[in-house]
């Protein structure tokens, strides 16, 4: 069910950036005067599940069977369909070669356009409708908890990472990415009552991209209930008790203790409590897989100052467009690390299976939003990359055309579009095995 569920929030959320950006396409197709002979959300290989031509249209609308994104076919354009019977005949006053260049290069920028303004719209809607809540790295009072790559790294549990080569991090949440998206050569933490500055090798790069939740929040174990099916409903456990010590040993991180009590199965413990500023020593048992049946305080506010935001209409569209403009932004920087062979940053790309991972396992309207808002942003980055297949290299060849003031001939165009589709269908199998591999980790 949980795959069904990724499926549908992928293809529906895939579906609506690809219906925009082709529709940026179409829009200033029309406005120019151009003749789009289709609009299609889905591939129609072979044939078409729904299609229909208005009167007096000259574009079919319709849904292809292929799900894997859609097209809108401008006439007299060299593309992925490769009709080169239609580009041997003179060019017509309606088409897209016979149109100026600046023309022809507000069509080809369109769907990025309009994938950009998408995104805005819906950072915009979202922080509109549900506000903003983080946890400022600064109020992560009981620091990290860190996982093997980490403490390999010199990490360790309890350290309050104050900053990656001098920029700190506002968003606890982002630690991880921002060092490597910054390739950081050393950190600043703060290790108890000592400041330590711990030297990173970029060897780690690799690894930390492919290696997530190397910075957990780290939070004290505090009791939210004892179950009355609990082996330890009648050991005087109590709501509100925090444990800090597990049969003396120090250790007051939940995460630590839950690791520790793996070790302990079957056991009895002792266990160090602190209840209203008194210490006290209660015994416990542990069950067959580790636990001690208690029900956790989750209530995080109660623990950290979460901070919220709520924004006007106003304000969410400023807003909105800040957070495109730095998720555009680091977007490109963590692009840059793919093709920096030495970060293996490629081993990172994935396909639809990936994208698939990103999204919850349960219905939420603020995290699809959040997530297409930022797929959107994928998109429009990805399509202005300058590969003859990809809008981007339409977009280098128009720019060739108004400095040189030569038009590249369509033989010329039509290998460009197949050298291009080589590429990225090389990328579409990188991609995938990449997922495959991942899938037998």
């Amino acid at each position: 069910m949980v795959v069904l569920l990724k499926i549908v929030q992928v293809i529906l959320a895939l579906s609506i950036l690809v219906l925009v950006h082709e529709f940026g396409h179409f829009i200033f197709a029309k406005l120019f005067k151009i003749k789009v002979e289709k609009f299609y959300l889905f591939f129609d290989a072979g044939f078409a599940l729904f299609k229909f031509k208005p009167k007096n249209s000259d574009t079919e609308y319709g849904i292809g069977w292929l799900p894997l994104g859609g097209y809108c076919k401008i006439a007299g354009m060299i593309d992925e369909s490769m009709d080169k019977e239609a580009m041997k005949e003179e060019p017509k006053p309606w088409e897209f070669r016979s149109k100026p260049a600046w023309q022809r290069f507000f069509v080809m920028f369109g769907g990025v356009f309009f994938n950009l303004i998408l995104a805005i719209l819906l950072y915009s809607a979202t922080l509109f409708t549900w506000g903003e809540e983080y946890l400022k790295n600064e109020e992560a009072k009981y620091g990290v908890y860190v996982n093997d790559l980490a403490y390999e790294m010199g990490f360790r549990n309890g350290d309050k990472i104050i900053s990656f080569d001098g920029v700190a991090t506002d968003n606890f949440s982002n630690l991880q990415i921002d060092m490597v998206r910054s390739q950081a050569k050393e950190a600043k933490v703060l290790r108890g009552n000592d400041t330590i500055t711990i030297a990173l090798d970029e060897s780690y790069i690799p690894k930390a991209l492919n290696t997530p939740g190397m910075f957990g929040l780290a939070f004290p174990f505090i009791v939210g209930e004892v179950p009355d099916s609990s082996l330890n409903a009648s050991s005087g456990l109590i709501s509100g008790d925090e444990i800090v010590a597990i049969n003396g040993e120090e250790m007051f991180i939940t995460q630590e203790i839950q690791k520790t009590l793996q070790n302990l199965k079957s056991q009895t413990i002792t266990a160090t409590v602190l209840r209203s500023g008194d210490s006290l020593q209660i015994p416990l048992a542990v069950d067959s897989v580790g636990r001690i049946e208690v029900m956790l305080d989750g209530d995080m506010t109660k623990i950290f100052n979460i901070t919220t935001k709520s924004y006007s209409l106003l304000g969410s569209v400023g807003a909105g467009a800040k957070k495109a403009w730095v998720t555009t932004k680091n977007y490109v920087e963590e692009l840059g690390l793919i093709f920096s062979p030495k970060t293996e940053a490629y081993k990172s790309v994935g396909s639809f299976i990936r994208i698939g991972s990103i999204f919850p396992s349960t219905w939420d309207w603020q995290s699809f939003w959040s997530i297409t808002a930022w797929l959107s942003i994928m998109l429009a980055v990805l399509n202005i990359l300058p590969i003859p297949a990809l809008d981007g290299g339409h977009i280098l060849f128009l720019f060739y055309e108004i400095i040189t003031r030569r038009k590249p001939s369509d033989r010329f165009m039509e290998i460009a579009q197949m050298v291009g589709m080589f590429i990225l269908f090389g990328i579409m199998i990188l991609a995938f095995g990449n997922d495959i591999i991942s899938l037998f980790r």
